[in-house]
This record gives structure tokens, C-alpha cells and sequence, in this order.
């Protein structure tokens, strides 16, 4: 498989076509009356109701995130939060759906939601071709799962979702060009596990191996993959205070990320997470972030929650991979991009 190519011997992502940018956004009228858009939004419900489908035969219930509260997730590279007035208290609208789903599991043993979060990214990101200002996940979190249980998981929704288009949606895939032997192909083969130091081995070129991988890394290695793959082992400090640090390896994340190919980078990000109650209030002080802001939940979790692994999968970022789109806002009907005033 291509993933296992040294990447130093490839081109840069500067060195391929950079596709649409925000000045070629369209109006409203003019996006969503575009065939091409039709058959895209298409594809996404076909990819909705197969992940649906699956995570309800596994017995997930299905809940609704709230969309505003006192804190939200910190772990968002970059991004900043949006405040918002709520009856003189200051609230966030939603980032991720993280610590509700880690609490919601005091109701059912395996939750999910799809639901939309809004992330302020840097105005740089408008030209990634994969950040959106707004956007969709479908979020999991099982009980009593490890990462390997949730890497599994997510491997299992994806494949799910992609029959699902390729079942119902093969107009649309034809309109927009897409290959859908191909696609099948590359759903129905296991993916591949990387860790974190192999990826940065075979990059080549100098990286903190104690960050995430940047973005024009990422879109490197994705662009010369020939199917998803995940990456594993995340070192500590990169994410949130939620993700569990591994006992066997101090400083290593049970973390994982899942990465399309076709320069369409990271589609899925989870890992298993704490929850004990003093290692969550540890984890956030490394991480700067204050305990008291975090009152309702640490009540929650000082009370018992239970140990779990889940993932969120973004929404737009799996419909452009699916629908080999140029870039992600293409995949929204009302898209937002970083900076760019949208109605």
C-alpha cells in the first residue's frame, strides 16, 4: 500500500492543483440550484441514514447535544470558542459533543449524536480545503470500550455509511464524477493502523514529536495514501484533557485519528478516555484549562461515570471524500468558511 512509501520521496501539497478557494464560493441561489450540489447533499443523507443504520444495530441510542452550555471542548487545535449571552451567564455555543457524551453515559451504555458544532478556526485554514467554521459530526461514545473497540467501530460506520451511497446514491456518485468501483474497493479492504512515530518517520522533514501533525503534513500523507488508514498513539499534551493517557506508556494517548486518502486528510478523530474523577482534574490543569469552569461536569464525573472509547466523524470532510470533492464547504448547503461573512 501506498501509506507505506517514505514520504520525503513525494511531492508537496503546493506542488498539486489548489482547487477552489473562499473567493469562489457562490451565493445561496446559485449553490444550491447546482445539480452537482443536489447530488452531493444526496450523498450525505445516503451516508447519515447508513451510519444510522449501524450504530442503531449496535444499540446505540441516539440523542440531541445541546447546542449552547457553560463550557465546551478546549482539545480544538487553533480554533476559538464562541460566547453567547445566556440569561447574564456567559455560555459557548458547541465545539464537540465530548463531555455530553461522556455523561450520557450514566443513561445508556452507547450513545450518538449528529449535530452541528462551530469552531472560530484561524483565518489561514480557509484554504485548507477541509476546515469549516460550521459544521456537522456524527459523534460516538460506547461504555466500557477500549480504543481498539472504538477504532474498530469507526472503521465499521464508515463502511456502513459508504454502502449505504454507493447502494442508493449510484445517479449522484455518477454526476459528480466519482468512481464507484474504486470507492467500494477502498471501504471493503481493513484499514491500515500507523502510530504517530511512523508517520513522522517516513515525513522526513522536521516536526515536534510532541504536537499534533500539522496540516500541510497531514494533507501529504493523505494525498499519497491509496486507502484510509488511522493514526494511533498520539503523544500527550496534543489533545484534550478527556483522552486517556496509556499506563503501559506514560506520555503516549490512547488516541487515534482516521485519515482519507485523496489529499482529504483527517475525517475521524477519538481515542478512550478518562474518567476518574482526579486524573480528569489533573489533566486539566497540565493543559491550562481551570477545574471550575468545568463544575457541572466534574459533578457528574465525581459521582461515577464509567470508562469508554468514542470518536466524532465529520460530516462534510467524509461527504468530500466520498464525493471526491475539490473541498469541504462544497459538501454543506449553506457553507462557512473561516473569515468569510455567509449567510
Amino acid at each position: 500500500m501506498t501509506t507505506q512509501q517514505d514520504f520525503r520521496t513525494m511531492p508537496t501539497p503546493a506542488a498539486r492543483a489548489t482547487g477552489l478557494t473562499a473567493d469562489d464560493v457562490p451565493g445561496p441561489r446559485e449553490h444550491l440550484t447546482s445539480p452537482k450540489t443536489q447530488a452531493v447533499l444526496k450523498i450525505q443523507q445516503a451516508l447519515v441514514a447508513g451510519a444510522r443504520e449501524l450504530l442503531s444495530s449496535e444499540g446505540a441510542a441516539e440523542l440531541f447535544q445541546p447546542l449552547i452550555g457553560p463550557v465546551t471542548d478546549p482539545g480544538a487545535r487553533g480554533a476559538k470558542q464562541v460566547d453567547v449571552d445566556y440569561y447574564g451567564h456567559q455560555y459557548k455555543l458547541m465545539a464537540s459533543a465530548i463531555l455530553y457524551k461522556q455523561t450520557s453515559l450514566v443513561a445508556f451504555d452507547k450513545v450518538f449524536f449528529i449535530a452541528p458544532n462551530v469552531r472560530l478556526e484561524p483565518l489561514e485554514t480557509s484554504s485548507t480545503h477541509r476546515h469549516l467554521a460550521e459544521f456537522h459530526q456524527i459523534d460516538v461514545e460506547f461504555a466500557g470500550a477500549s480504543r481498539d473497540d472504538a477504532i474498530a467501530l469507526a472503521e465499521r460506520v464508515v463502511r456502513q455509511a459508504v454502502r449505504k451511497a454507493l447502494a442508493t446514491q449510484e445517479d449522484a456518485l455518477r454526476l459528480v464524477g466519482r468512481d464507484t468501483a474504486k470507492l467500494s474497493a477502498l471501504v471493503e479492504q481493513p484499514f491500515e493502523v500507523l502510530t504517530h512515530a511512523e508517520v513522522l518517520d517516513r515525513l522526513g522533514h522536521p516536526h515536534d514529536p510532541g504536537t499534533e501533525i500539522g496540516w500541510e503534513a497531514e494533507e501529504l500523507i493523505s494525498g499519497h495514501a491509496e486507502a484510509p488508514f488511522f493514526i494511533v498513539d498520539y503523544p500527550k499534551g496534543s489533545r484534550g484533557f478527556y483522552d486517556k493517557e496509556d499506563p503501559a506508556r506514560p506520555s503516549t494517548l490512547m488516541s487515534f485519528d482516521l485519515i482519507a486518502p485523496e489529499y482529504c486528510g483527517e475525517i475521524c478523530s477519538g481515542g478512550e478516555r478518562e474518567s476518574e474523577y482526579a486524573k480528569i482534574v489533573t489533566r486539566m490543569r497540565e493543559t491550562g484549562e481551570n477545574p471550575a469552569k468545568y463544575g457541572w461536569y466534574l459533578d457528574v464525573v465525581r459521582q461515577g461515570i464509567p470508562g469508554s472509547a468514542g470518536f466524532g466523524i465529520g460530516l462534510e470532510r467524509l461527504t468530500r471524500w466520498v464525493a471526491g470533492l475539490d473541498s469541504v464547504w462544497q459538501a454543506s448547503a449553506y457553507p462557512k468558511l473561516p473569515g468569510v461573512v455567509s449567510p
